[in-house]
Order: structure tokens, then C-alpha cells, then sequence
């Protein structure tokens, strides 16, 4: 999944592009309201991070400005002020959770992964189809009660196609989504990744097809109940 941090503390944007990219998150980064709204705008994003004292434009500014040009994905907000007018307003601007600083970063990511999962209609840290299931806490995946060892690579392929189940996903978009701005990206490697989730997939329940390929078009996960 892809995370964007706007955040113009140096020290704590640093911390939280590591920490993120610890956990298996693509982190995009900007330390001003202006570039922020740029990669908001411009990049593919699951959820940012933005802290609401920004030079150049504010995040209060930023976040109003993207949900106005129809961005949609969940914001959490960053901020120093604790007062309940100031939370309000970052929730009226268009945020979907905040958190005070100082913070824990557990704290954050719990909620982070929360917004994630909310917005792919998700309520709980597990992922579920058919029988395979993805734990985004301990970011353990079973089939048929199986434990599946996966690459970080194949976890960040399945772990978005089941957020998108039956939705046709392209391999560009895959890339986007599991690579960062500046990887030399190749839609082959797409292919390889998703053909090695196959063979561990069929390894375990032969006859169930998880993803299916969509000539020209990408893939798809079969919601399967």
C-alpha cells in the first residue's frame, strides 16, 4: 500500500518514511503544503499523513483543496494542537481521524491501517476470500488454515488486489502501488509476482482460481464467499 506524509519536521519526517517502509508501505513524502498537494494530487495514494502546520500552504488548505478536486483516499491529520475546535475543523475540512503530537507510532499505524481498511469496506485487521486470509497486524497469510510464505513483493501484490476484490486491476496501477516514484518499473516483474502467487495459491486448493487475468486489461481477485 502507499502511504503520503506531509510533514515539515525533518527529524519526524525521516522517522515516519522508515517506519512506514518497515511495515511494507511505499512511502511518498513533502515537507511543504505546496509539493504535498502536488503528490496528493498527482500520485497514487491509499491514505496520507498530514500535519496541519505547513509552510507555503497549510494542511488545513491542502486537505480542503484535494477533497475539492474529488481525491478521495483517507486522510489522518498531524497535529500540535490538541484543542477540540482545531480537531473539529480538520474533520469539517474533509480528514477522516487525527492524532495529536506528541505521538506513538504504533498508535499511528494502527489507525492508519484502520483508514485503509474502512475504505476497502474492511472492519477488521483481517482480509478475507474465500479461504485465503491476509492479518494486516501480523501480516501472516493462510489458505485453508495454511501459512503461506510470501515475498514482500507478492504480500504487497495480494495484500492490494484483496482490498480491490473484483475490481479489474492494471498492471500499472499494481506498479504504482507497490513500487516507489522513481523505481525503474517493469510490467514483467508484475507478471512474475502474480504467477508465483498462483503457484503457491494452487499448491494448497488446485481447483479455487484466486486471480484471473484479464487479457489487455490486468487482473482480478474473485470475491469468493
Amino acid at each position: 500500500m502507499r502511504v503520503l506524509i506531509i510533514e515539515d519536521d525533518d527529524n519526524l519526517r525521516n522517522t515516519l518514511i522508515k517506519r512506514f517502509e518497515e511495515t511494507g508501505y511505499v512511502v511518498d513524502a513533502a515537507d511543504n503544503g505546496e509539493d504535498g498537494l502536488y503528490k496528493g494530487q498527482e500520485y497514487p495514494a491509499d491514505v496520507a499523513v498530514i500535519d496541519l502546520g505547513l509552510p507555503r500552504i497549510s494542511g488545513m488548505e491542502v486537505i480542503q483543496t484535494l477533497r475539492q478536486d474529488g481525491v478521495e483516499f483517507p486522510i489522518i491529520v498531524l497535529t500540535a494542537r490538541g484543542s477540540w475546535q482545531d480537531k473539529v475543523m480538520g474533520l469539517d475540512a474533509g480528514a477522516d481521524d487525527y492524532l495529536v503530537k506528541p505521538f506513538h507510532f504504533p498508535e499511528l499505524l494502527a489507525r492508519v491501517n484502520a483508514l485503509v481498511r474502512r475504505s476497502s469496506g474492511n472492519t477488521t485487521p483481517e482480509i478475507a476470500c474465500g479461504n485465503l486470509t491476509m492479518n494486516m497486524s501480523t501480516q501472516e497469510v493462510k489458505l485453508a488454515g495454511q501459512v503461506i510464505d510470501l515475498t514482500s513483493y507478492e504480500y504487497k501484490v495480494l495484500e492490494y488486489m484483496l482490498h480491490h476484490q473484483n475490481e479489474v486491476v492494471s498492471k500499472t496501477t499494481l506498479t504504482e502501488h507497490i513500487y516507489h516514484q522513481d523505481y525503474d518499473r517493469d510490467s514483467n516483474v508484475i507478471e512474475v509476482f502474480v504467477g508465483r502467487l498462483r503457484k503457491k495459491l494452487t499448491a494448497i486448493e488446485p481447483e479455487t482460481k484466486y486471480i484471473e487475468t484479464l487479457r489487455g486489461r490486468g487482473y482480478r481477485m474473485r470475491s469468493i464467499s
